[in-house]
């Protein structure tokens, strides 16, 4: 049996995409369905069963699951809202849940390999890689993964079994319809084409200009192939950067938009006083420890991907069939 924790979410619904593509259903789905769009994102997929995520932690705290064969935990639940201000609820999705789990699997020397995030990086003005030196929290949900990080690393000399996390860059792709406002600027972008033939981005902010703010964009097809390629190489434990190495601007981004529809207009917004302080402008992660792990997959084309996933948008509104 594989677990896959917020597997009617985004990343995790690709997971198990990926799982059945290989021949897999032997899956538990492990989410919360109070957002109840999200049961779209599991319906074409095979599964061998669903638990709310509070009742998946309860059955682990009591054992029923200690005598059950797993090979592997994907555990991508958490609140990933980056304005989400409660501090006690973000503290008790991240970070207390993940180490429930973390145990769980340790203890038992079952794979688990978790979503950590680039948001650890914080502005960034330090660097990229994987390292104290390089990290910062500029909100409680940045914290609250950089938290977690940081109490793996107490573990991974003693650890019997593997422990991953990645610190995922800025995914975009299928199956993130329910995100809402936090969905990537690629669905956003292309809902705003639809509804007045323009897509729009900032000003210049940060001493960027307009839409020239830059960003580490990961298809979530490739975060998939990473995290398999780990789930094949048990004996690799750490923290890693799970983005391509390369950065592209928004400006890019609208570009390949406009081309998928071959027309439209870019206008640039004001940057909103919200953000002011708390915002990446500049993201590029260092894949050198991934690539000493051995990861040769390489990565999809930027320009094709944002393509690839239009084409996605277009004609199933952005889920699988």
């Amino acid at each position: 049996m594989i677990i896959v924790t917020g597997g009617a979410g985004f990343i995790g619904s690709n997971i198990v995409k990926g799982l059945n593509d290989r021949g897999r259903d032997d899956i538990l789905v492990v989410d919360n369905l109070t957002n109840m769009v999200k049961f779209k994102n599991i319906q074409g997929l095979r599964v061998m069963d669903y638990l709310d995520k509070g009742d998946f932690l309860e059955r682990v705290r009591a054992g029923r699951f200690n005598h059950e064969k797993i090979d592997v935990i994907f555990h991508e639940g958490a609140c990933s809202d980056t304005m989400e201000y409660n501090g006690k609820y973000m503290m008790d999705n991240n970070f207390e849940y993940t180490k429930t789990l973390f145990h769980f699997a340790a203890d038992r020397k079952i794979q688990f390999l978790y979503a950590s995030s680039a948001s650890t990086y914080g502005s960034g003005r330090h660097g990229f890689r994987e390292e104290p030196a390089c990290e910062e929290a500029l909100n409680v949900y940045a914290f609250s993964k950089l938290f977690f990080d940081n109490y793996v690393r107490r573990y991974l000399g003693s650890l019997e079994s593997q422990v991953a996390g990645f610190r995922y860059f800025n995914v975009f792709g299928p199956q993130e319809n329910h995100k809402g406002k936090m969905a990537s600027m690629v669905r956003q972008m292309f809902l705003q084409w639809q509804k007045d033939k323009q897509v729009r981005l900032f000003e210049g902010y940060d001493g960027y200009g307009p839409g020239e703010q830059t960003r580490d964009f990961i298809y979530v097809k490739d975060v998939v192939k990473v995290l398999f390629y780990f789930m094949e190489h048990p004996e690799l434990k750490g923290i890693y950067n799970c983005g391509t190495g390369h950065a592209h601007t928004f400006n890019e981004m609208a570009k390949a938009v406009l081309e998928f529809f071959g027309s439209g207009e870019l206008v640039y917004v004001p940057f909103p006083e919200v953000l002011k302080g708390k915002y990446q402008s500049y993201t590029q992660a260092d894949p050198t420890k991934l690539l000493a792990a051995g990861y040769d997959g390489g990565f999809t084309d930027f320009a094709t991907a944002v393509k690839e996933y239009c084409r996605v948008l277009a004609d199933s509104d952005g889920y699988y069939r």
